[in-house]
């Protein structure tokens, strides 16, 4: 059956059983209706089976078929906690449903449910229990093997799959204790009794380099090799700028252009010229010319939309694209002909943007530059580092003085900056952790995100107003309730956010900012304020950019390792080229929704995937460090204990069991512990002393007790 006849069916199935002036349903009573043969009737119990796997219908007891909605119920997705509960989370409901332990009714992450709710607190989440698993969401994990005698157990490297996997010892493949595994699925438990499973594959052991990193890698089920059809693809791709390419460009090959970029970056995609004209500059940021590579429904471009975006791991790239273009073609490498699209801006001395031109160019790099070597210009005037780049001086100095514009207009306007320390963790050729520290953010990193922020919401606003479909990135406004608990904590140190209708302007989250910076509330009061925001999104319509406080903002920089960036060349390509016909401006209205749905999922677990090893890392380098003392800051409190950040970045649990000197409230209000007998508080932003206890690389913990 095709699929449209198919969803049409199903369709007229969901009226049939939502009409008021039937009673719910049987399949024999859907048959007359439907006016089905005996001989098809096995047809319409599939497509039943299917309606009740998507959560549209349920079965009864009795065998009548109604809409979940009849009987109270929600369809969602199961997302497990460690410590046993779960969330269930409603497709376009911004806020989940808590579900107790004793309500998972055998729920394991990523199912999809039935839930009732069963309780509505005021000011809190909704409550409920899961009446019915429709459809199971995992069928392999990926854990550590701990053997017993006759039998053994897998702990899921996925903390929300909180229950151990039993495994017989008929299907265990031979795997030892600390032995990485996948295991398939055989029997998914229930309340009492554990999930069971049997190991396909034995990733390695835990203590082999490498191995801890590809576990994760396999549990996010990232893509690491690409197809043959892919790679014969890119093998037809030249390494070289061709002929015949450079005649159609615009060619600035005669402008003086840099990269500047991390050390060790390979895929170089934006690179900048500046000049400065009778208002102020012109500024030109060109972003490399991937589509001319990357054809439109290609074995390429497929897989690229399937990758959605490149993983940056602490010991590894997994590319959105192949090397050969990655690092290879596409990357803006220097003294190197390169493809590119390019936004020229004339700014004035405001930092307003008065005109700007789209064009395919040609151009050529003069210096591959670093941030450090910039840096080192600017901030230090190292001497040896001047004369080295002596010709690029004048330029490094105007675009210091357009960001500082760009910059102060943005503040003006209410763009909010949170600048927490990033980790920068540096391994051995082993792939061990042998430092962490604070990623370095000063005048060069700020300089490229000036000029990116500037082309982004260049381009944004230009294809809102010509109306054509396009990617935005999307950042909405927080929701009121977050909002009124920052205020309400706020209140006590003095400070207010001024709202209206139950929104905020972000001008009011950075005025906070600003007035906190360098107080002793400001670590507190910062983390809140970030905890209270959105997750950014890519949408197909332009809804804002709250953080940055535009109304115009999409990705346009990075098309080497973001799909979005990519699929709006091409947009912009064909419009410029006068090749929007309405037929494509048709294709681009039906697929851009499901583009940009796939690309925020898929940005979500390369995150997660990032976050998962630098943990890994973090706790692996802790290790060594048992029994010592440092110095953090509480970065976090709740009713489970108090998470303390040290100035590397490494964040550890002071667990509540461990504040033994005192019987410790948890006032979730005013996110702090205050001893009942001493009134000794523990609270968020408090500089601690702390004792490292213990580390468990398999659920990537780290434990600190007080100092005394």
């Amino acid at each position: 059956m095709e699929k449209l006849e198919l969803e049409r069916r199903k369709k007229t199935i969901i009226d049939l059983i939502s009409d008021p002036q039937y009673k719910p349903l049987k399949i024999k009573e859907l048959s007359m209706l439907l006016d089905v043969p005996n001989d098809e009737r096995d047809e319409l119990e599939e497509i039943l089976e299917a309606l009740i796997t998507e959560g549209k219908i349920i079965r009864t007891k009795r065998g009548k078929f109604v809409k979940p909605e009849t009987l109270n119920l929600i369809t969602g997705t199961f997302e497990g906690h460690a410590n046993g509960y779960g969330f269930v989370v409603i497709e376009e409901q911004e806020n989940d449903i808590f579900i107790p332990n004793e309500n998972t009714n055998g729920a394991l992450h990523k199912d999809i449910v039935l839930i009732r709710v069963t309780s509505e607190p005021k000011g809190k989440r909704k409550e409920g229990e899961v009446v019915q698993i429709l459809e199971r969401g995992i069928t392999e994990v990926i854990g550590t093997f701990d053997k017993s005698s006759n039998f053994g157990f897998v702990i899921s490297d996925n903390t929300k799959i909180f229950k151990d996997i039993f495994i017989s010892r008929s299907h265990d493949k031979g795997a030892v204790s600390g032995h990485k595994v996948v295991v398939k699925l055989t029997d998914y438990g229930n309340t009492r009794r554990n999930p069971e499973g049997k190991i396909q594959e034995i990733i390695g052991h835990i203590n082999d380099p490498g191995t801890d990193i590809t576990s994760i890698v396999r549990g996010f089920d990232l893509p690491v090799e690409f197809p043959k059809k892919v790679m014969d693809e890119v093998d037809s791709i030249p390494s070289e700028v061709q002929e015949k390419e450079r005649q159609t460009r615009l060619d600035i090959r005669h402008l003086q252009t840099v990269t500047i970029d991390g050390e060790d970056a390979k895929d170089l995609d934006d690179a900048i010229t500046i000049s400065k004209n009778d208002n102020g500059y012109t500024l030109g940021v060109h972003i490399a010319d991937v589509t001319h590579y990357v054809k439109e429904n290609s074995p390429l471009d497929k897989e690229a939309l399937k990758r959605a975006t490149s993983v940056y791991l602490v010991d590894r790239v997994i590319p959105m694209l192949p090397h050969k273009l990655s690092n290879g073609i596409c990357s803006l490498n220097a003294n190197e002909d390169r493809l590119a699209l390019s936004c020229f801006m004339d700014i004035d001395s405001k930092g307003n943007v008065y005109d700007h031109k789209i064009a395919e160019t040609l151009i050529n790099v003069d210096r591959r530059m670093t941030y450090t070597a910039v840096k080192e210009i600017l901030e230090n005037n190292d001497a040896d580092t001047i004369k080295e780049y002596e010709e690029l001086v004048p330029m490094f100095e105007d675009m210091e003085k357009l960001a500082a514009i760009l910059r102060g207009k943005r503040k003006k306007r209410g763009s909010i900056d949170f600048d927490f320390p990033e980790s920068k963790i540096i391994l051995n050729d082993q792939g061990e952790p042998i430092d962490i520290k604070a990623y370095d953010r000063n005048v060069a990193t700020k300089i490229i995100e000036e000029f990116m922020l500037l082309a982004n919401e260049t381009i944004a606003e230009d294809y809102h107003w010509q109306e054509i479909p396009f990617v935005y990135r999307t950042h909405e406004i927080p929701d009121p309730e977050k909002i009124q608990k920052l205020a309400q904590f706020i209140y006590n140190f003095g400070y207010h956010i001024k709202s209206h209708k139950e929104d905020v302007h972000p001008k009011e989250i950075q005025k906070l900012l600003t007035d906190i910076e360098g107080k002793a509330e400001e670590p507190i009061i910062s983390r809140l304020a970030l905890r209270s925001m959105k997750q950014a999104r890519y949408t197909v319509s332009n809804d804002g950019h709250f953080g940055l406080s535009t109304q115009y903002y999409t990705h346009f920089t990075s098309p080497i390792r973001r799909y979005p960036d990519l699929q709006i060349h091409r947009i912009i390509k064909q419009n410029i080229n006068g090749e929007l016909s309405e037929g494509k401006i048709s294709y681009y209205s039906r697929i851009l929704p499901e583009v940009t749905k796939q690309c925020s999922e898929y940005e979500r677990r390369a995150e997660e995937a990032e976050r998962e090893t630098n943990k890994l890392k973090k706790v692996e380098y802790m290790s060594q460090y048992i029994g010592e003392e440092f110095e953090g800051v509480i970065s976090s409190v709740t009713r489970w204990g108090l998470y303390v950040e040290l100035p590397n970045t490494v964040e550890g649990l002071v667990h509540v069991t461990a504040l033994d000197d005192d019987y410790y409230i948890f006032d979730e209000s005013k996110y702090l512990f205050i001893g009942e007998r001493t009134n000794k508080i523990y609270r968020i932003g408090d500089v601690v002393k702390v004792i490292l206890t213990g580390v468990d690389k398999i659920q990537k913990n780290i434990d600190f007790e007080m100092v005394d």
